[in-house]
């Protein structure tokens, strides 16, 4: 698959490693930095979605998103776990579900952009699957920056792979390639956030760290099993 990924926030909460641990699939590690744990909520816009060797199907290639996801390692790889993806995308929830095992969700959605700001909403609309809704107003506010190694900007946003599990548990992971992100420092006014409070994870206050990126060209690999 190939797509863009315009508009996003990071933003990002130090939690209780303990709480991340118990929600993950045997065979990954919580990975640390300097010893802490960390969550991230992404919003952002897909657009451009298509299959590798086909354009983009009007009315289905461009819509909002929006994870909640860790930070693991399998073995000495570092990648990316995901709670949840809410997408306002039917096609792009189904779809994902069936080719990545990730937990997608359906979503009512908006991400408007205002000037040199984004307006963003989401409220689950899935019955079977906990609520969940995310409403902010976030623009950047410095110049862009690459993320150097060593730094926890880096260590939190240049991760190329992903892992997910089916409903027997077994692990697969997929590879993510894109250029490095193209960074700003971000300022945020989240109006509301219960992403988490399905997963029994209260996050207290605004986000420690906060940062936009304008948009990345992705290619997105198969996912593959993951040998023990």
């Amino acid at each position: 698959m190939r797509m863009r990924w315009e508009k996003l926030l990071f933003a990002h909460w130090p939690v209780d490693a303990a709480s991340l641990e118990a929600r993950l699939p045997r065979g990954l590690d919580l990975d640390l930095f300097e010893g802490q744990a960390w969550l991230g909520i992404i919003p952002f816009r897909m657009a451009g979605v298509r299959a590798r060797w086909l354009p983009p199907i009007p009315g289905t290639s461009a819509f909002p998103e929006l994870n909640v996801r860790t930070y693991v390692r399998y073995r000495e790889q570092p990648g990316v776990w995901f709670f949840s993806l809410d997408a306002a995308s039917p096609l792009a929830v189904v779809t994902a579900r069936a080719l990545y095992h990730l937990p997608y969700r359906h979503a009512d959605m908006a991400c408007v952009e205002k000037q040199e700001s984004i307006d963003y909403s989401s409220r689950r609309s899935e019955r079977d699957a906990p609520a969940a809704d995310f409403s902010a107003h976030y623009r950047p506010i410095s110049e862009r920056f690459r993320s150097l190694p060593g730094t926890l900007e880096h260590w939190l946003t240049e991760r190329y792979l992903l892992f997910s599990a089916d409903s027997r548990g077994e692990l697969f992971s997929g590879r993510i390639d894109h250029n490095p992100w193209p960074l700003q420092a971000a300022a945020a006014e989240i109006r509301s956030n219960t992403m988490t409070n399905g997963l029994g994870i209260r996050l207290s206050g605004p986000p420690a760290l906060l940062h936009y990126a304008e948009a990345v060209e992705v290619a997105a690999r198969p996912i593959r099993r993951v040998l023990g």
